[in-house]
């Protein structure tokens, strides 16, 4: 279980009397100089509270999460991508994809509705090529190449059904370090982290988000 807590200004402390620095985002002891919180009166937060929280301060560097699945997917992925673009836009949490069609798309829909950043990495050399709520288009002109960046360029990676390039993004992330995890069928690869639900995959991602140290994230899961 994740024990977080925020202070009268803002800041997030954990349970060992460290605080979120999220602009370098590391965890700092509570004499580390810089500190904006205080010993005095905190509350429990919930951690996706904190991950909406520390996502809408100016002083956040907002690493985004990565989308990726199939341009022609089945209605449950466009609904399951929309969704979570959605919520992860009601975090604050930008999106990163291949801005282009289908599960793209949809979950660039989701959170551009919510009011969200979304970024897309195009494979060609013309940003037009983007989808209409890619609001971040880079054209990459490395063709499947780019799918390497987006993996790279993500803090997680989150694959919504699956075709051979969701494959390669997915593998990627993988040897990139990255947590993937997997909806609607995604890719059947060893270090796929499979999940029945957004929901689930939201709460999977508090950790990630947040950059908790490795042991707290083995209590949490």
């Amino acid at each position: 279980m994740i024990n977080l807590q925020i202070d009268d200004q803002g800041t997030i402390w954990q349970s060992d009397e460290t605080w979120l620095d999220s602009w370098h985002w590391r965890w700092m002891p509570s004499d580390a100089q810089g500190v904006s919180g205080s010993k005095g009166a905190r509350q429990t937060i919930d951690g996706l509270e904190a991950v909406r929280h520390v996502y809408a301060q100016k002083n956040t560097r907002k690493i985004p999460v990565g989308i990726i699945g199939p341009n022609e997917p089945d209605a449950d992925m466009l609904k399951a991508a929309e969704l979570l673009g959605a919520k992860l836009a009601e975090l604050n949490v930008p999106i990163l994809c291949g801005g282009r069609g289908g599960v793209m798309e949809a979950a660039s829909r989701g959170a551009f509705l919510q009011g969200g950043l979304t970024m897309g990495f195009l494979r060609g050399d013309d940003w037009r090529d983007a989808n209409d709520y890619i609001t971040i288009p880079l054209a990459t002109g490395i063709g499947h190449a780019r799918n390497a960046l987006i993996a790279q360029g993500s803090q997680a990676l989150v694959a919504v059904g699956g075709q051979y390039g969701t494959h390669s993004e997915a593998a990627f992330g993988l040897v990139f370090g990255k947590q993937v995890f997997g909806l609607c069928h995604a890719p059947d690869i060893d270090g796929v982290q499979h999940k029945e639900s957004v929901e689930a995959v939201l709460e999977a991602l508090v950790p990630v988000l947040l950059h908790l140290p490795a042991s707290t994230k083995s209590d949490a899961s």
